[in-house]
């Protein structure tokens, strides 16, 4: 039975931990298990991707794709009450997890559900943001960009963290061939932060 973040292990045994994670002026609880992705800690992509991300203008809907447990999602909900913001994993633990801190952290602007990729996503939103699962092979990370290219409105934006030793300069090649808009955000221990997006296009 696999023991991959991205997969599920009905089997695997629980070994719960909370985690506090500091932004700006909220202090945040998040339980988290074993079987999901960085589980002592929110890890230092999701942390600087959250840190740089600026929300597009007029900006109502975000998605989450690939949230773990939620620390990315959670904390864009709890500093941006007027925005909704949906996530989803395939991973049922990690969404069982997402759905009770969103309870824990009193966010009424939060749905989690599990869908495969976008398999179980409608609509389009003014942001998607991921730290994709790099193990999970090129064929997943690759889905989450080409599906953002449908589910972004007219100028939405698709951000990303990918480090360079697990391909950033390849992920940035190949969402250059899907988005007209591209840049490198931030470069820290190796990560890369990575904006595309339609923001010229009419």
């Amino acid at each position: 039975m696999s023991k991959q973040y991205f997969e599920n292990n009905d089997l695997l045994a629980s070994k719960e931990h909370i985690i506090t994670y500091y932004y700006k002026q909220f202090n945040i609880e998040l339980f988290s298990d074993a079987g999901v992705f960085s589980v002592k800690q929110v890890d230092f992509g999701s942390s600087l991707l959250i840190k740089n991300v600026v929300l597009p203008e007029n900006c109502t809907k975000i998605l989450d794709v690939g949230c773990g447990y939620g620390p990315i999602g959670i904390t864009l909900a709890k500093a941006n009450p007027k925005v909704y913001v949906h996530m989803i994993d395939v991973n049922l633990r990690a969404i069982d997890l997402a759905k009770r801190n969103a309870e824990h952290n009193q966010l009424k602007n939060v749905t989690v559900w599990e869908s495969d990729l976008y398999e179980k996503v409608e609509g389009k939103y003014d942001l998607i943001i991921s730290n994709p699962p790099i193990r999970a092979g090129k064929k997943i990370v690759h889905g989450i960009f080409e599906g953002a290219t449908e589910h972004l409105k007219p100028h939405g934006e698709l951000w990303i963290v990918v480090q360079k030793k697990q391909g950033a300069p390849s992920a940035y090649e190949k969402l250059a061939t899907l988005f007209p808009e591209m840049e490198i955000i931030a470069k820290e221990k190796g990560y890369w932060i990575i904006k595309a997006g339609f923001q010229n296009q009419k």
